[in-house]
């Protein structure tokens, strides 16, 4: 024989404190994570050699091309 059962009584239980709580530790904890990657990322980033070529005097520039 089935039960029957009112509809304010068969809904399943509020969200509540805790799973508030829980939620907003995971958000905080997925930002702690993301900061440490960050940071880790600044840390092993190379740094970029520029090499460029030193300009010559007008005067060599001059001799180089010859004229």
């Amino acid at each position: 024989m089935t039960k029957i059962v009112p509809e304010d009584k068969a809904r399943q239980g509020h969200w509540g404190w805790h799973a508030l709580r829980i939620l907003i530790a995971g958000l905080l904890l997925a930002f702690i994570a993301w900061g440490a990657v960050e940071i880790y990322g600044e840390l092993i980033k190379s740094p970029t050699t520029q090499q460029t070529v030193p300009e010559a005097p007008p005067a060599a520039q001059k001799s180089i091309q010859g004229g």
